[in-house]
């Protein structure tokens, strides 16, 4: 007689019923900078991103674990956590990527205050923005037209490399001399500065120049590169801060 493989109530056959039920194991931090992990297991899906695992540890089983999301296709950033020890945009993270014999280990991000669970306050990496001249004045009033910029000039070409940063802190999160040293301004502030210096229509460059110079500005980075790393959208911090670094000291032989 020829034999039939058993077949499972779903349509399946054995080996796809037992990945159906394989579990995950994740590791949670639990608490602010006083705290520690804690172990769920939650179904292990074909597809499933670390935001879907963290949405579902959630919804089923601890719910008042805290955590951010908004867009959920790597639009906004703020999901953002240190997934095994790295930092990552949770939703753009495959399991399967990250995975270690079946565990992953979840952290808020690094050099930022721990607010609760996965969230941290970010009042200072916005802080350090606005202190490296992040915010933009024009040259015209809203009765003038605007400024033309030509989009194949030298300097529209180094803005644009830099201005695609949504701020969701992961190269502040992987950045070394952050960590050590808390007057630094970062490599996303630097990046933001890179981006008005090239921007035709900023009214002070030279203000942002000298704010980006200053104590814990660009000459604070050690070129490590770990904000190039790890930028989710591939921008290169490292670059912006490079550029500064060499527009500055142009700017002071030109007034010497």
């Amino acid at each position: 007689m020829e034999s039939k493989e058993s077949v499972s109530p779903s349509g399946h056959g054995p080996e796809q019923a037992a990945a159906q039920h394989k579990a995950l194991k994740v590791r949670v931090w639990r608490g602010a900078d006083e705290g520690s992990f804690a172990t769920y297991e939650v179904p292990w899906r074909e597809n499933q991103t670390v935001l879907d695992v963290v949405t579902e540890i959630q919804r089923r089983i601890e719910p008042d674990l805290a955590y951010r999301f908004s867009c959920r296709v790597g639009v906004c950033g703020t999901c953002a956590m240190t997934v095994n020890g790295k930092p990552r945009w949770t939703c753009r993270t495959h399991v399967s990527r990250v995975e270690r014999d079946g565990v992953i280990e979840l952290e808020p991000m690094r050099n930022m205050p721990r607010i609760k669970d996965l969230v941290v306050d970010m009042t200072e990496f916005f802080d350090k923005w606005l202190k490296a001249g992040g915010r933009f004045i024009g040259k015209t009033t809203r009765k003038e037209r605007p400024i033309a910029v030509d989009p194949a000039s030298k300097e529209r070409k180094l803005a644009d490399a830099a201005i695609e940063c949504i701020n969701c802190g992961i190269c502040y999160a992987a950045c070394d001399v952050v960590e050590w040293n808390k007057d630094y301004l970062g490599p996303a502030a630097l990046n933001r500065a890179w981006s008005l210096v090239n921007d035709v229509r900023h009214a002070d460059i030279r203000g942002v120049i000298k704010q980006a110079t200053a104590d814990g500005g660009c000459n604070s980075c050690h070129t490590q590169g770990s904000c190039m790393t790890h930028c989710p959208v591939g921008l290169s911090p490292t670059g912006s801060i490079a550029g500064l670094k060499k527009r500055a000291l142009l700017d002071l032989f030109r007034r010497d």
